[in-house]
């Protein structure tokens, strides 16, 4: 009889603590029958404690993963371990972005009898990572301007560093420039650019083949005299690449390769 009212204070001071949680608990038996919710969680679901006990986890925190091999309460119970993951929930209609781990719920004698989900609203997150990715997205776009110079002819001025990210993406944006303006010439002026290395040198030569594939010729312009002497210290082979030193030598070159002539008024 003691044993039985020290075990009931135990189990209430557990619920207790738990209650104490901002965040959503949830404990379910095997079935994934609802044994308990704590106080956050009823709040967020806004229900009292009889519509919750009993109902099927599903009812009242449906994800894309329930009923399927990659449900964490049921990889949590299987398998005996902590199980976490991030994943929309339907919470009666109201679709949030959540993080939640999955821990299995086990008796006294360490038998796994259910499982213990913390769940997590991560809206506030999710809305700053969004946030930062269109940043992101916006400079990358202002970091490489590739602009219609003349008619058939693109340049892409690069300023300041150029690592393999950049390198990554000014190859798409030249190469996405020159399918939509069927661009003939492409000038790449690095005169922003301070220092050049072999990762950078070999950028380099891979967007340069990689426009000539589409059947449009690159020009290397802006190469400062610092860097040339880097390229040749570095036993770069250049070879491939049409260089010029200024970006008005750059266009000129553009210009014999397309038969135009600029020529003065009369």
């Amino acid at each position: 009889m003691e044993d039985n009212l020290l075990r009931e204070a135990d189990d209430q001071l557990k619920a207790q603590i738990l209650d104490q949680i901002p965040t959503p608990v949830m404990a379910v038996n095997k079935d994934l029958g609802v044994i308990y919710m704590n106080e956050a969680g009823k709040k967020l679901l806004n229900k009292s404690e009889n519509g919750i006990i009993g109902s099927v986890c599903k009812e009242l925190i449906s994800t894309e993963q329930c009923n399927t091999a990659e449900c964490g309460m049921i990889k949590a119970i299987n398998s005996g371990e902590t199980y976490s993951a991030r994943t929309n929930a339907d919470l009666g209609g109201h679709v949030i972005p959540v993080e939640f781990s999955a821990v299995p719920l086990r008796d006294e004698n360490g038998e796994i009898i259910g499982g213990l989900e913390f769940v997590l609203d991560i809206t506030e997150r999710v809305l700053y990572e969004n946030r930062l990715k269109e940043q992101s997205h916006t400079i990358r776009e202002m970091s490489t301007p590739t602009i219609k110079l003349w008619e058939g002819v693109m340049v892409l001025p690069i300023v300041g560093v150029v690592d393999s990210m950049r390198a990554q993406h000014m190859m798409e944006s030249m190469l996405s420039k020159i399918a939509e303006t069927y661009a003939k010439v492409i000038i790449l002026d690095i005169h922003g650019v301070a220092a050049v290395d072999t990762a950078v040198a070999n950028h380099l030569i891979k967007i340069t083949k990689a426009t000539k594939l589409m059947g449009c010729e690159c020009i290397l312009s802006g190469i400062s005299p610092a860097v040339a002497q880097t390229i040749i210290q570095l036993g770069i082979d250049m070879d491939a690449i049409n260089t010029r030193a200024t970006l008005s030598d750059a266009l000129s070159e553009a210009f014999t390769m397309l038969n135009l002539k600029v020529c003065k008024k009369k």
